[in-house]
């Protein structure tokens, strides 16, 4: 109900809006698709409409005709990129782009980067797609204009914006288990206006999981019995308020701002025994941001872009010592709190030189100051505030040339540098570490070539880095790990050649792509170099050093079809090849990116407003650690089949009934944490 309180006053003063101001919208280019243009970052592949998948793309509509209401479901659907866990503890959810993870690909809302100072562990299933008109994965290129960070890929999440003088829509879900008892809900709402000069619009999402249930063909366990998945509990609550003006047909200002609320329990290993485990819950995992973003004519030839933003991160780890999770008596136990701030600013200036040629300028700027305390138990001993201030800088100059109506070639240099104000800790008293500071450049060049309408090839180079995180350089790990300040960025070359071409109704879109990682950060063993040493028994002093190299290399293709009135089809398909080498002999495997994925999907009207949405994913296995730490293994192969049936009623109802994991898989993506399995859902949606 939280979501509706706030949407049912809203809604009220907009329609009233609507009604006293009603006025056809100004036909600029920016009310002409649902996404937040001024959110919108550069991906290298042209957009396909409907419930077609394309390579760097997803659609409201599709993410709602394949029912993925978090990110880690959505970026399934897409070649090239998918979900994974840690398991453990900490229980988030990941995702790859190409191999790289959530360090080496950031993720952004609307442009604007979701960084956490400390560690910047990002669990992506916090972040829900109710209120997203479309989520944007570049892969391999990532613009020098977009900021520092995108060494293999980068993820941005577009909010949607009004259309129409009153827009209204609202719609909920019920979630059913394997044994069709309930599972939890999603509610959603939103209220929005276009007018001639302005537009306003706010949103609620609530995604509450009560539990999840197992497959049936999972093994009971010691702690773990058949049926619901014990401490599989979240809860997330999202609120978006956006409101803009556009005084002409080329300007436009608006100012967002959005609150993030969660929490989440951690299942236990069911391949460890419970004396073993840790007994972790998170009471709330909450961020907030409110940005301004502009776009400015100055005269014909220039334009002037900008962000200003105020990001927040407010995070409780509670540890008991107890299965229970009710008591905190022994020395283990313990409250760690994090209070993380981000706020930055930039300025992006767009020169079309001559038709043909385009200049474009930004200057960067963003401070993370990162407060961390804790109560140590059984005494309740409050520990002083400790934490991190940090600036980090970018500049970046990027040039499209048309060499000919049908060749284009974008170049672009950025320099990124950051400055360490402070860096402190807390063990038997506030330690100060030595303050360093960190810079690299990054260079790419492409070459677009369309060869026909229905035919383009581009080719691209693009060298990318990545600043270390805070816990990289000064995390102990309880006393298991020395420092490193003076840790220094790593790098990866991107390589690919690709193209798209449309056969009729057939789009088809294919890229190979090489990347080489230098200077890669990796834990060793400080005494010798060797890798770090898979187990947990904190025998040994580590250190995370630049030691590390690596190559991916991979295929994607896709292809999707407007078969006849009736039916939509597509699929796509993902190889890639991880080598990775740390001195020293030791093994080093590439976790959580399966080797082969295969997605199928269709849309097939068989009578008209009825819709059947089955979708298929294949995954091979990948390489995980094991339960005990102790060494690697190939786990997570699966084939999960899902489908949807709904029905759109005349003024704006759909109704729908679905289910996810219908082969009933008993999986894991990392070992001792089963996924889960067969569920149902109910759904409704009305749209005004």
């Amino acid at each position: 109900m939280r979501f509706m309180l706030a949407l049912l006053g809203a809604s009220s003063m907009l329609a009233l809006a609507g009604q006293a101001f009603a006025a056809d919208p100004a036909p600029t280019s920016n009310n002409q698709d649902q996404a937040f243009g001024l959110g919108e970052v550069i991906v290298t592949a042209p957009k396909v409409q409907g419930v077609q998948i394309d390579t760097t793309t997803l659609t409201s509509v599709t993410l709602q005709a394949y029912d993925t209401p978090r990110l880690d479901q959505a970026i399934d659907l897409l070649p090239g990129v998918n979900s994974s866990s840690t398991g453990g503890t900490r229980n988030e959810r990941l995702i790859q782009v190409r191999g790289f993870n959530r360090f080496e690909a950031p993720l952004l809302i609307d442009g604007i980067r979701v960084y956490l100072p400390a560690d910047n562990r990002l669990d992506f299933g916090r972040f829900l797609t109710s209120d997203i008109a479309e989520v944007q994965v570049a892969k391999g290129y990532v613009s020098v204009l977009d900021g520092p960070g995108g060494m293999g890929g980068e993820i941005n999440l577009v909010t949607s914006k009004p259309l129409k003088p009153l827009e209204f829509q609202m719609g909920g879900e019920a979630d059913f288990g394997n044994r069709s008892d309930y599972e939890g809900y999603t509610a959603f709402g939103q209220v929005g206006t276009r007018q001639d000069k302005w537009y306003a619009q706010i949103s609620a999402t609530d995604d509450t999981v009560d539990h999840w249930d197992l497959s049936k063909a999972f093994t009971p366990a010691a702690d773990q019995p058949a049926g619901q998945r014990l401490q599989s509990q979240t809860d997330d609550w999202r609120t978006n308020l956006k409101i803009g003006y556009t005084p002409n047909a080329t300007d436009e200002y608006s100012i967002s701002y959005i609150y993030q609320d969660g929490a989440k329990d951690a299942p236990f290993s069911v391949a460890l025994p419970i004396a073993s485990q840790k007994y972790w819950t998170w009471p709330y995992w909450n961020l907030d941001s409110v940005y301004f973003l502009s776009s400015t004519a100055l005269g014909s030839n220039v334009t002037l872009k900008t962000k200003v933003y105020y990001n927040t991160f407010f995070n409780l780890l509670r540890s008991y010592d107890s299965q229970a999770e009710t008591t905190q008596t022994k020395p283990y136990a313990f409250n760690s709190y994090y209070g993380d701030t981000g706020d930055g600013a930039s300025a992006e200036a767009d020169w079309k030189v001559s038709p043909a040629d385009t200049l474009s300028a930004i200057f960067d700027y963003r401070r993370d100051v990162h407060t961390a305390w804790e109560q140590a138990f059984p005494t309740g001993f409050m520990e002083p505030k400790v934490g991190d201030t940090e600036d980090t800088y970018n500049v970046a100059v990027q040039n499209v040339l048309k060499l000919r109506p049908d060749l284009t070639l974008t170049a672009g240099v950025g320099y990124d540098w950051r400055n360490l104000l402070k860096a402190t800790d807390y063990t038997t008293g506030v330690i100060h570490y030595p303050l360093a500071n960190g810079s690299y450049p990054d260079g790419q060049v492409r070459l677009d070539w369309r060869m026909a309408p229905q035919t383009q090839l581009y080719a691209f180079v693009s060298s990318r880095a990545r600043f270390p995180t805070i816990f990289e350089r000064f995390s102990t790990q309880f006393g298991s790990a020395e420092v490193n300040p003076y840790l220094k960025p790593e790098r990866a070359t991107n390589f690919e050649i690709g193209g798209s071409q449309d056969f009729g109704p057939l789009h088809a879109e294919g890229g190979a792509f090489y990347s080489l990682i230098d200077d890669a950060i990796a834990c060793v063993v400080v005494v010798g170099g060797a890798a770090c040493p898979l187990n947990t028994a904190k025998t040994v002093l580590t250190q995370y050093q630049n030691v590390g190299n690596g190559a991916y290399s991979g295929l994607e293709g896709s292809l999707s079809a407007r078969l006849n009135a009736q039916i939509t089809a597509g699929g796509n398909v993902t190889w890639i090849a991880q080598s990775f080498h740390v001195p020293g002999g030791t093994v080093y495997e590439p976790t959580d990116t399966p080797t082969d994925k295969l997605v199928l999907y269709a849309d097939w009207t068989p009578i008209a407003r009825l819709h059947v949405q089955p979708d298929l994913e294949i995954d091979s296995d990948r390489w995980e650690v094991n339960a005990a730490g102790t060494g690697y293994l190939r786990a997570g192969a699966f084939d999960l089949l899902d489908a949807r049936i709904a029905y759109d009623f005349p003024r704006g109802i759909e109704l729908a009934i679905g289910a996810r994991n219908l082969l009933d898989q008993n999986y894991q993506l990392a070992q001792g944490y089963p996924e889960p399995g067969r569920s149902f859902f109910m759904s409704a949606r009305y749209r005004y």
